[in-house]
């Protein structure tokens, strides 16, 4: 019985987590950058999302810049792959850690409690029917944009800028933006999932996107193996 009470609770948190990986998919993959940020964009997107509404923000208002905060920490991770010539992974462990910093300022402390009883959030564990219809919506949405997206002429060329960067220039595709709008739509995703996750649990941690990137991998690696059974 009690594995049957904590069904629903795990497939609400499954889909939030779903919707990182699908970010972590989009750095791993399609650009072949495995991106560090994620552990601070993470947080980032919950500090937002946490601090605005307690703030009296409406909940969507404050999703909306949940994401852009995390698509601005991935642009940084950009510009410090692009333009300054620092290794992907090591602009992610840079940006990781002036994120740190960041975080802690917008939050004012170490964590922000978000209880459901005091504000109207859009998944709560409260409520958990409702939270796994309104992430099973979120799914769809996300995966149907990425869809359209990536079959745009913007999208071919960020995924030929993944498979064969040389290539890629040679045909006059400006590579690094590729990189930058990539990294962007990723870090996006997962402060999105971040500000989806604080609301479940009813709070926001600094500690809460440890090991986010090791999860978010592990996703990417055995979802993909499982299309070779």
């Amino acid at each position: 019985m009690g594995l049957l009470n904590a069904l629903p609770g795990a497939i609400a948190q499954g889909m939030i987590w779903g919707i990182m990986a699908i970010g972590v998919y989009v750095t791993y993959k399609i650009l072949d950058i495995a991106d560090l940020t994620v552990d601070g964009s993470m947080t980032t997107g919950a500090a937002v999302c946490a601090v605005m509404v307690t703030s009296g923000c409406n909940v969507w208002v404050a999703m909306l810049c949940a994401l852009i905060a995390g698509a601005l920490a991935g642009l940084l991770t950009g510009l410090f792959h692009t333009f300054m010539g620092i290794p992907p992974i090591l602009s992610g462990i840079l940006t990781q850690l002036i994120l740190w910093s960041v975080n802690l300022k917008i939050m004012g402390r170490a964590n922000v409690a978000l209880p459901a009883r005091n504000y109207f959030l859009t998944v709560t564990q409260l409520e958990r029917t409702r939270s796994i219809l309104t992430l099973v919506a979120f799914c769809a949405v996300v995966i149907a944009i990425l869809y359209w997206f990536f079959g745009t002429e913007r999208g071919c060329s960020l995924r030929a800028t993944g498979c064969n960067m040389n290539m890629s220039r040679a045909q006059g595709i400006n590579t690094n933006t590729n990189v930058i709008i990539g990294l962007m739509i990723s870090n996006g995703l997962v402060a999105l999932a971040g500000s989806l996750l604080a609301q479940y649990l009813g709070q926001s941690d600094i500690n809460m996107g440890r090991g986010a990137i090791v999860i978010g991998l592990a996703a990417v690696i055995i979802g993909l193996s499982s299309l070779f059974w």
